[in-house]
């Protein structure tokens, strides 16, 4: 992995510790060798993310569309900086130029866009592994919804190895770097079930 998506929040949260492991990860990616893609904004997780990759002497590639560019919601200062014209665009592009997907904690759109990457890889549209940084239990009851779908048989058993976990930046890229995508046929595991 040479490139890591990370899908976090605008907002910094109400704990210290979101923004504290946002840094953290920012100095992990630095450290693995791995340049940063993110949503290009300055503010909330995304531009602590961003800033302490960029302080640590990383690479960082924002992609962003042009309405959020034009509320004065870009970082100023990155690597590299797409403009898109659609939300669409830019989960497009940044799939295209990332080897793995992080999760941090964020709100509708955070959750949008992992679960939407998270699709694709059980699809087979992707083999590149999806990680929730679950921070101070974050994503908890997110995890207990999966195991949810899973029981009322809505998924597949498998969708829970699709996902690495851990509450640790490090920990967590060095479980994504071993990461092997089980074998996952979505459309055959429902066909299964329509049959009896």
């Amino acid at each position: 992995m040479k490139r890591i998506c990370v899908f976090c929040g605008s907002s910094p949260g109400v704990r210290p510790a979101y923004v504290e492991s946002a840094r953290e990860l920012g100095r992990s990616l630095v450290d693995a060798g791995m340049e940063l893609v993110y949503g290009g904004g300055g503010v909330g997780l995304m531009g602590a993310l961003a800033q302490s990759v960029l302080d640590a002497g990383g690479r960082v590639t924002g992609v962003i569309p042009r309405f959020l560019v034009e509320k004065e919601l870009a970082h100023k200062h990155l690597s590299d900086l797409h403009i898109v014209e659609s939300m669409h665009e830019r989960k497009a592009l940044m799939a295209q130029l990332a080897d793995g997907f992080i999760a941090l904690p964020g709100g509708v759109g955070t959750l949008e866009e992992f679960v939407e990457i998270l699709t694709w890889s059980q699809l087979g549209i992707h083999r590149k592994p999806c990680g929730l940084l679950n921070l101070e239990g974050y994503y908890h009851r997110f995890l207990e919804f999966f195991h949810h779908m899973i029981e009322e048989q809505f998924a597949p058993p498998e969708t829970v190895e699709t996902l690495v976990v851990s509450a640790k930046p490090d920990a967590l890229l060095q479980a994504m770097s071993r990461f092997q995508q089980p074998h996952l046929d979505k459309v055959g595991w429902a066909l299964g079930f329509a049959e009896t």
